[in-house]
């Protein structure tokens, strides 16, 4: 009985800035459609790990994307390959239109045929969006701005999406609003690798997390696992 191979397998990954690793040995696997998240604190490497993903950092080590490995690959490669990275702190061209921001997701895929169903997907996840198409993104609120650099990501149509802290210095209901979309995307078969140190949002949509601490996965189980774990507990959800 043979087993497909996961979506995304990193091996033994070291990756830093100017010659100083910020991660350490670390490994992690998962499916195609699997929604998973990395928690961890601020310091622990998370956002470290999806610019290593996105080709952004110095590694060494393999980071394979279907059968492909990652490693060496120029940035500007990584998404045609099917992989959207949206960043922490949103990154809008703020006097930009929200429709130019949204549809600068589909560079990669400029000559694809099916733009504007793609396009109307976002505008359908995201209403206010139609409501502010002509709108200066810089002009928008943050929750906004957060909807259009998903938007934006959408637009590639990606087998996987990386999501940086994506509630960061959002309102509750704002942040509950999202991860109702994030959960909306996964159930279409869009694979989701969410860092998050909101740990509890994150358990609450994820069905699998790995707990990163200076660089290393010191933990890994299903979300419930993790929800009940006492050291998880006690340093990430202050109970």
């Amino acid at each position: 009985m043979t087993t497909s191979a996961p979506l995304l397998a990193i091996e033994s990954l070291d990756a830093g800035y100017d010659s100083v690793d910020v991660l350490h040995g670390v490994s992690l696997a998962m499916d195609a459609g699997e929604f998973v998240c990395v928690i961890g604190a601020n310091t622990a490497g998370k956002s470290t790990l999806l610019r290593t993903i996105s080709g952004l950092v110095a590694s060494r080590g393999s980071i394979r994307f279907e059968e492909q490995e990652l490693v060496g690959r120029p940035s500007h490669q990584i998404p045609g390959l099917g992989i959207a990275h949206v960043p922490e702190g949103r990154h809008v061209f703020p006097e930009m239109s929200v429709d130019e921001n949204v549809m600068l997701g589909a560079y990669a895929v400029r000559n694809a045929a099916d733009l504007a169903q793609r396009r109307e997907r976002v505008l359908q996840m995201f209403p206010r969006l139609r409501e502010r198409l002509t709108q200066a993104a810089g002009t928008l609120s943050g929750g906004e701005q957060q909807m259009v650099a998903i938007g934006r990501a959408l637009m590639l149509s990606p087998r996987l999406l990386l999501l940086d802290e994506p509630s960061h210095g959002l309102a509750p209901k704002v942040v509950d609003e999202l991860h109702d979309t994030f959960l909306t995307v996964s159930r279409t078969g869009t694979a989701i690798l969410l860092v998050e140190q909101n740990t509890t949002l994150a358990l609450s949509v994820a069905s699998r997390g790995y707990v990163l601490e200076s660089g290393r996965i010191v933990l890994t189980g299903t979300s419930a696992e993790l929800s009940n774990n006492d050291a998880v507990r006690s340093a990430y959800l202050g109970l």
